[in-house]
């Protein structure tokens, strides 16, 4: 008579990155079953440095398939009779998964759609075409390919100031060139023209995207997380109303403050679109509010939870609860779950979110926190307890934060 090996013995999550995203993916799996994640990415983070919970190896050429593939064969070996979750955390590492999902299949379980939709999805000038079908709410948009002539920018359907972007985040980031922003804002023709040029000078080879700028400060941000299954049923949605972003340039757009909230028609929209879709995995959405129309727009859609995941689990959301219910113990609920209790989340320092927000939300935001419904993704009392490193690490990035939003943050 054999006995089962007991989940919190079997479960091995294996993590491509070193972010916060990754930190807030491995806290989650630490939380609900007590278990260390093993992470490989090409370079160490301060985010997962120094800590009980991740276990993080250094792999130079890790975004190279053949490197990834072989890293994680190898890994797998490691760990037999287990069951190993793969997950990724930038844009880049799903990328790779995906793709190459034949090769890794008989050793992890990997949670994401197919390729065929992943990239037609993901790339963000398609979105704008699912976004007509579907008829969700999104910026007014103007694509320029690499062989475009810029005089494009004479007739845009939008005025100045503009939104650039390039299509494909993954292939943005493999070209990189000094002063290289995530977004950028184009105040001109002409500076729209020069920040065009040398994203495509760089080697970047997709298409551009110029949005029209929907005018409002952080505050008017909202971020979408949503888990469908394997049979592409969505299963839980967590809306966050976005109080302060990060504004230095490489993290520009990087949620750093959040209150959960519940919009259940714009939850509604955005289940029936990745059911109309298929979509399987996880699912984060970027969306601003436009008061000249009243409307959401709905601004990017990515394939991977997002870098401020952590929200969602201290919601009551466990992230690594709905990969692990999916496919290990297949108890996933048949409702979709709405999260609806509020919750404050930030990844810097309360004084610095009361200096920026407004009245009315700083006043929900300590409500919150007297409440004890607020959450940070660093403060992890188990990973912090007699780890000395790991503490000062989580002071001293805090106190940062003051620096950077003082230099900036100019709203």
């Amino acid at each position: 008579m054999t006995t089962e090996m007991p989940l919190a013995q079997k479960l091995v999550p294996v993590l491509l990155g070193a972010d916060l995203n990754c930190y807030n993916v491995a806290r989650a799996f630490h939380e609900e079953y007590h278990v260390i994640s093993y992470a490989f990415g090409r370079y160490a983070l301060g985010a997962t440095a120094h800590s009980r919970i991740v276990r993080f190896t250094a792999v130079p050429e890790l975004n190279k398939a053949a490197i990834m593939v072989k890293t994680l064969t190898e890994f797998a070996k490691t760990q037999k009779q287990k069951t190993l979750i793969l997950i990724g955390c930038t844009d880049e590492y799903v990328d790779l998964i995906i793709q190459n999902k034949a090769l890794l299949q008989d050793d992890y379980i990997m949670p994401y759609t197919t390729p065929e939709l992943a990239g037609s999805v993901s790339a963000k000038d398609r979105f704008c075409e699912y976004c007509q079908e579907y008829h969700l709410p999104h910026p007014k948009t103007v694509i320029i390919q690499p062989q475009s002539s810029l005089e494009q920018l004479d007739s845009l359907p939008f005025s100045y100031p503009v939104v650039i972007k390039p299509s494909s985040s993954a292939a943005y980031w493999q070209h990189p060139f000094d002063g290289m922003c995530k977004v950028y804002i184009g105040h001109s023709r002409e500076e729209a023209e020069t920040i065009i040029k040398r994203i495509f000078a760089s080697g970047y080879p997709l298409s551009i995207i110029v949005q029209d700028f929907v005018p409002g400060d952080d505050s008017k941000m909202y971020v979408l997380t949503a888990y469908a299954d394997q049979n592409a049923k969505v299963k839980m949605m967590c809306l966050g109303h976005v109080l302060l972003e990060e504004h230095t340039p490489k993290g520009l757009g990087n949620h750093a403050a959040i209150l959960t909230e519940v919009n259940q028609p714009l939850m509604e929209k955005m289940k029936a679109f990745l059911e109309g879709i298929g979509f399987v995995g996880y699912a984060n959405f970027d969306i601003k509010y436009d008061e000249r129309d009243g409307e959401f727009k709905v601004f990017e859609f990515n394939i991977r939870q997002g870098r401020s995941c952590y929200y969602v689990t201290a919601s009551g959301a466990n992230i690594a609860r709905y990969f692990v219910e999916d496919y290990v113990t297949g108890t996933l609920p048949e409702a979709c779950y709405f999260v609806e209790e509020p919750m404050y989340w930030r990844y810097i320092p309360d004084p610095i979110v009361y200096r920026y927000v407004d009245c009315e939300l700083a006043q929900r935001v300590k409500t919150c926190k007297r409440e004890g419904k607020a959450a940070s993704s660093l403060r992890y009392a188990p990973d912090l307890r007699w780890n000395v490193k790991r503490y000062l690490f989580v002071r001293l990035h805090e106190y940062n934060h003051y620096k950077k939003f003082k230099k900036y943050y100019h709203p």
